[in-house]
């Protein structure tokens, strides 16, 4: 990418992206395949900045066997473009797999197949995105009284940078969720943490594990540990009698479905609350049927054969964690009786959950334009645009952050496509170029313009 000379102003993008996942990266195609079928004047400056050194996602839960629970042919942009050439399935073509998968017959990939899908899809990108560099503050550009620029700050190895952009999209994604008062060490882990921590323990003999949740991540790392360490006995703590299974029946998916949103953005609040707690067992708390049925087996034969070391603590919840050196000590209570059972292990795994990150929090003084509704929430329109006072121009889009608004699609694959197609759509409908801009033609990877 090209840069400002010191001493001129910064160079001006269109659209500068903070952040490089998943659905910055459907953006990026998004604007790359509207930028090919345009005119010079009608395209899309475009920056990413990511401060990991490439990309990754959910890379420490890239358990070998572990499967996605959203169809192929929701990627990155197939019900966007079917003719897309960054589809899965041209994904599967290129690696000489698209007859092979077709002969598995199964919408679900392996969850290391999408993410190298996802490592693919970014790399046919990547003249768009700047790893390595961290954006650490969006400020202003005040003229006549109103804000119609935004100079974004971006730290990397060589320094600190200054990038200007008519408009922003946030994508930086979602953050892990610990108790509170309970920190992550080299022994009291999130599930996220799983296989880039795990290594750590060859040669160490483990005995026992405490997995905490009752979603799919805390079943899957039971089974994960359970068959990694054949010797090692591994609690699963949670409050119910039993893992609940995931509805992905055909009617409760069209929670998911592109017309669901705009449903969800238009109901009346206590609407939107009766549908999440509707459907909240299409995505919350739920496990695959499948990975339940075989748990429940494998916990039975150990019982047979008096071999338990698969071991469920339900109608439980955990009180107290302890940290020594060689160990931690659990401390489970029964929700029932009140109980407590003291376990002392070599990992306790928290999978509790995420959060997703605070879609102002970079913006400084530029957040005291964004508006909030009743309940302090940040107000977001349809476009996934920040609702602003009109002394701020630039439009300010968030991909994830949005359930309160959008729905329970809010930084899940299923709608990505269509997301980003709605973003390009209000960037184009709003415009793009001020007059008053100086044109300052740079050459910047794609074979655009930046002014």
């Amino acid at each position: 990418m090209a840069q400002a000379r010191p001493g001129d102003p910064p160079l001006i993008h269109d659209l500068i992206g903070i952040g490089f996942g998943p659905s910055n990266v459907a953006m990026a195609i998004a604007v790359g395949e509207h930028n090919a079928r345009v005119g010079r004047e009608e395209v899309i400056t475009t920056h990413f900045f990511e401060q990991q050194p490439r990309f990754g996602w959910h890379r420490g839960m890239l358990i070998d066997d572990a499967t996605m629970q959203v169809s192929f042919l929701k990627d990155l942009v197939t019900l966007r473009n079917p003719a897309s050439e960054f589809s899965f399935l041209c994904y599967l073509k290129s690696r000489g797999r698209l007859i092979d998968f077709i002969n598995h017959k199964n919408l679900f990939p392996l969850r290391v197949e999408f993410h190298d899908y996802l490592e693919w899809s970014a790399a046919k990108v990547d003249d768009m995105v700047s790893y390595g560099h961290e954006v650490v503050g969006v400020t202003p550009v005040v003229r006549e009284g109103v804000v119609d620029h935004l100079d974004v700050t971006v730290r990397s190895g060589e320094g600190l940078a200054l990038h200007r952009a008519r408009n922003l999209v946030i994508g930086t994604g979602l953050r892990p969720l610990m108790p509170e008062g309970v920190e992550r060490t080299d022994r009291i882990w999130h599930n996220s943490d799983l296989l880039t921590k795990v290594d750590a323990l060859k040669g160490a003999d483990p005995s026992r594990f405490v997995v905490v949740g009752a979603g799919q991540s805390a079943a899957e790392n039971v089974a994960y540990l359970h068959r990694r360490f054949p010797q090692a006995e591994v609690c699963a703590v949670f409050s119910r009698y039993g893992y609940s299974p995931a509805d992905d029946s055909g009617f409760a998916n069209r929670i998911f479905d592109p017309e669901a949103v705009g449903e969800f953005f238009t109901a009346p609040e206590n609407v939107k609350r009766k549908l999440m707690d509707y459907h909240r067992n299409t995505n919350y708390s739920v496990v695959d049927i499948d990975l339940i049925d075989e748990l429940y087996r494998q916990m039975y034969q150990e019982k047979v054969l008096g071999t338990e070391r698969l071991r469920f603590l339900n109608v439980s919840r955990l009180t107290g964690v302890t940290e020594t050196p060689a160990r931690v000590h659990a401390t489970v209570q029964s929700l029932v009786t009140g109980e407590e059972t003291l376990l002392d292990a070599d990992v306790v795994v928290f999978a509790t959950g995420y959060r997703p990150a605070d879609p102002l929090g970079l913006l400084g003084e530029v957040a005291d334009h964004c508006l909030r509704d009743d309940e302090d929430r940040v107000r977001v329109e349809r476009d996934y645009r920040i609702a602003t006072d009109p002394g701020l121009r630039c439009g300010i889009y968030v991909q994830g952050g949005t359930e309160h608004t959008h729905g329970i699609t809010s930084s899940l694959l299923s709608n990505t496509s269509i997301r980003v197609g709605e973003i390009l759509d209000s960037l184009l409908d709003r415009g793009l170029k001020s007059d008053a801009d100086e044109v300052r033609t740079v050459a910047d990877g794609t074979g655009s313009t930046a002014r």
